[in-house]
């Protein structure tokens, strides 16, 4: 005949089942050392990125640091450096998408902008002004 066992008891058997097996798994690993990061560098904080839709993850979460990056200026042409800490600001802040690198110099990244406004400020008018001329020259309903 089967022994009935209290809820006391059956939880006393599944602590000791617990702590046994917590005696049996093998102690965690100790944290390897880090190499100090080399001069020119910024820490990634992974869990600061923008969630992106991909199997792999860029190359600076792997490492650990960004790291100054060389880029040519699309527009002008002229050589630049992206610099670690700007580029902590631009995937950690303002949550750039991670496989995004630098393309403008500072100068060319203002002149694009002034030149988005104007093409918006000019699309602005030209729909106010299709308005304006749709609005008189439309019949009166009852007139």
């Amino acid at each position: 005949m089967k022994a009935y066992k209290s809820g006391k008891q059956r939880r006393a058997e599944i602590c000791a089942a617990r702590a046994a097996k917590r005696l049996r798994r093998p102690a965690p690993a100790a944290q390897p050392v880090q190499a100090p990061r080399p001069r020119g560098t910024a820490p990634v904080a992974p869990g600061q990125l923008r969630p992106h839709n991909s199997y792999g993850e860029p190359d600076f979460v792997r490492r650990g640091y960004y790291e100054d990056l060389p880029f040519r200026c699309v527009d002008c042409g002229a050589e630049g450096v992206w610099t670690a800490v700007r580029q902590k600001w631009w995937y950690e802040v303002a949550k750039g998408d991670v496989f995004t690198t630098a393309l403008r110099c500072a100068a060319c990244r203002a002149k694009e902008r002034l030149r988005k406004e104007a093409a918006r400020r000019a699309h602005q008018e030209g729909l106010l002004a299709k308005r304006a001329a749709k609005h008189r020259l439309a019949p009166l309903p009852f007139g």
